[in-house]
């Protein structure tokens, strides 16, 4: 009965998870349809209007490819020419709906397709996170906001792998998508190469004859593209812009030309074509249809003369890969493809010059990953459905009943995935610095903010910020130290502590970065909510500018300085704040006196050089100090107090085989060594308790080193 409790219980949640999942596809689907109804009609399916508007090519009697906008093949254009009879905005609307049908249904064909087995709540739960990422991808978001057929020829090809049984009409649908786009041909080799050979057939028969029907109704088109273009090559946009993540596009991109460019892109793209056809068949001859179909629409991508944004869904699918033997590992490739798939490449990758390639040519990097280099794993493998489980610390009585609040957040030792963990840090600032640049303010309420927290440190008597400011530029060595201080250590410091605890103390390593994002995330919100104009930004009270120099306030936007910052976001101080967090990690973990030393001094000069530079108030540097108190505990509630050593534990001795530390009253165990267990927190007499009352009592060592004699008379008896 109790296991029938908890299965009910289980169904019960997933049902309700499942619920909220459709609820969210739901809401991104009128989402992406207000999105595109809301453009202006000469802003909106841009690509649809080309080739069936008033004035669009379809309506032109002469070729369709004169006006170098329409870039489809001859099939498509005839396909398409039925739809320049029907009325615009009827047909706006009809497209978007549409669309949307197809990556629903696109979606279901998906889930369905997942390699098994299947667990009961992943066969509940796989559609409706199917049908949301693929709403929240950028091919799909270019595709509606475009009105592309991008979206079709995916969906004929699965439904060709995965959903029609009779080998002909699988063929004819694989056939067709070729049609629309040529390279996809490449299915029809992998039904040739993984025994499906009348479908292959059939695939090359159904796209010759849909060639034909178009070279028929229209042999100039067919003859301008297939033989004046070699197969669509050059037509509409430039094919070294940066919409096209194809090898042709990534070495035009990096200054080849020619027929040197052309060579090196021949013998590449047969390399990757080899290369990742091989592994598909491999992959379906395990049983995994669905990662064969993906690696293979990855070789398309990389392939084509030109790969645009729109065609790029087949890198989404790859997310069923499994890479990595242990637990911690398996959410690495999911994340970097739904990160490559979802964000521009200028929120993973920095503005610096080196990583331009890797920024510029991200889709296709995450491509040529799956279609030749990730390492998937077999279902014969051991690890497929078992994988190395995480090191988890042992749960650690806390002063409240709640702690921690969320349960399945425990503490982990083992260092995390560096590419991930890279990733995470990018995107995380990136999207700070987005939602900073957003929360906006106009100049009259900021500065009336200003004047607020400037009376209330005259009341306070803490407005030192006037003396201090003109005290420091009248000793220039002083104002150049304090300007270089503020520029540069705000993030060299923090990015140092975090760069050196990942390599030595990663389960330390793992609260502190999530310490420091809460207090990041809990800025952002001061920022939007009371947007304040620092000191240097106040008309008359006389405070100078010694970093971005004197100030033009007779112009309206003086404040802003340029458009790529909010100069308003002052309450909280992260400048201070992010200082003090830097203290007290090391304070807390830095093994030596001057160490510790070091790192309150860095607090210190921070909170001089912002007031010194007139950059933050006084009262701005207590609100940084508020944000990363609640960060650290925000992480001590939801994870917990971190284990601490006993006095009586302080020996010398061994720890497990995982790094765990023995429990209260087991002697042998370090306190560097239980200081990487988890969570930080005050030394406090709570948190050297045993973790549950319901342990067993602790028992001394036995002082005796040599074994007791039996008694005389058991011997005898004996």
């Amino acid at each position: 009965m109790r296991g029938d409790a908890v299965a009910d219980a289980g169904a019960a949640g997933s049902g309700l998870t499942r619920a909220l999942l459709w609820l969210i596809v739901a809401a991104l689907a009128v989402r992406q349809v207000a999105v595109v109804l809301r453009q202006p009609p000469d802003e909106r399916l841009l690509d649809l209007e080309t080739w069936i508007g008033e004035s669009g090519v379809l309506h032109v009697t002469g070729s369709l490819y004169d006006g170098g906008r329409f870039s489809g093949t001859p099939f498509a254009g005839l396909v398409l020419k039925p739809l320049a009879a029907s009325a615009q905005q009827t047909l706006g609307v009809a497209w978007t709906f549409g669309s949307l049908l197809l990556v629903v249904a696109l979606g279901l064909v998906a889930a369905r397709a997942l390699p098994s087995p299947v667990g009961r709540r992943t066969a509940l739960l796989a559609a409706p996170v199917a049908i949301s990422l693929l709403m929240l991808s950028l091919p799909v978001r270019n595709a509606l906001h475009l009105g592309q057929t991008s979206i079709l020829p995916v969906l004929l090809v699965l439904l060709g792998w995965f959903v029609v049984r009779e080998h002909r009409a699988a063929g004819v649908l694989v056939g067709i998508a070729a049609a629309f786009q040529p390279v996809l041909l490449l299915f029809a080799v992998l039904l040739w190469l993984t025994g499906r050979r009348q479908a292959s057939v059939s695939a090359g028969a159904a796209f010759a004859l849909a060639t034909a029907a178009a070279w028929a109704a229209a042999p100039k088109d067919s003859w301008t593209y297939w033989v004046h273009h070699l197969a669509g090559a050059g037509l509409g946009e430039r094919p070294d812009s940066l919409a096209n993540q194809s090898l042709h596009g990534a070495l035009l991109r990096l200054g080849l030309e020619g027929p040197l460019e052309i060579a090196l892109f021949l013998v590449i793209a047969a390399a990757v074509a080899v290369v990742g056809l091989r592994r598909a068949v491999r992959y379906a001859r395990d049983g995994q249809l669905l990662l064969a179909v993906a690696v293979t629409g990855c070789v398309v991508v990389a392939v084509s003369p030109t790969a645009w944004q729109h065609q790029l869904l087949w890198v989404l699918l790859a997310v069923v890969g499994r890479v990595g033997k242990r637990a911690s590992d398996r959410l690495v490739w999911p994340s970097v493809v739904l990160l490559a798939v979802t964000l521009p490449g200028t929120m993973l990758l920095p503005n610096i010059g080196a990583l331009h390639p890797l920024r510029d040519n991200i889709l296709l990097l995450a491509a040529l990953g799956a279609a030749c280099l990730a390492p998937f794993l077999p279902r014969t493998s051991p690890y497929w459905q078992h994988p190395v489980p995480t090191d988890y610390a042992k749960p650690v009585a806390a002063r409240w009943r709640r702690v921690p609040l969320l349960p399945f957040w425990r503490r982990v030792r083992t260092r995390p995935n560096l590419l991930l963990e890279l990733l995470l840090i990018r995107v995380v600032y990136d999207a700070y610095a987005q939602v900073r640049l957003a929360a906006r303010a106009g100049r009259p309420l900021a500065e009336e903010h200003g004047r607020q927290i400037h009376a209330i440190e005259q009341w306070l008597h803490i407005d030192i910020e006037h003396w201090v400011n003109h005290a420091v530029v009248e000793i220039d060595w002083l104002r150049e130290f304090f300007d270089y201080y503020y520029s540069t250590f705000h993030f060299i410091v923090p990015l140092t502590i975090l760069g050196v605890l990942y390599v030595r103390r990663p389960a330390d390593y793992r609260w502190v970065r999530s310490s420091i994002g809460f207090a990041t995330l809990l800025a952002l919100v001061g920022f939007w909510l009371y947007p304040l104009a620092p000191p240097r930004l106040m008309p008359g009270l006389g405070f100078i500018d010694t970093v971005h120099g004197v100030q033009d306030f007779a112009k309206p936007d003086y404040g802003t300085l340029t458009t790529v910052t909010n100069q308003y976001a002052a309450m909280p101080s992260l400048h201070f704040g992010w200082s003090l967090w830097c203290g007290v990690v090391i304070v807390m973990l830095a093994p030596k006196l001057w160490m510790k030393a070091l790192g309150l001094l860095h607090p210190i000069f921070t909170i001089a050089a912002i007031v010194a530079t007139a950059n933050h108030w006084v009262l701005d540097a207590v609100g940084g100090a508020l944000v990363v108190s609640l960060g650290f505990g925000l992480t001590y509630l939801l994870s917990g107090p971190r284990r601490l050593a006993a006095d009586g534990e302080r020996g010398t001795g061994a720890t497990g085989k995982s790094g765990e530390t023995g429990s209260a009253g087991e002697t042998g165990t370090s306190r560097e060594t239980e200081r990487a267990d988890g969570e930080p927190g005050a030394v406090d007499p709570v948190e050297t308790e045993p973790a549950s009352t319901e342990a067993a009592p602790v028992r001394p060592a036995a002082p005796a080193l040599v074994p007791e004699r039996e008694p005389a008379e058991k011997l005898a008896g004996t």
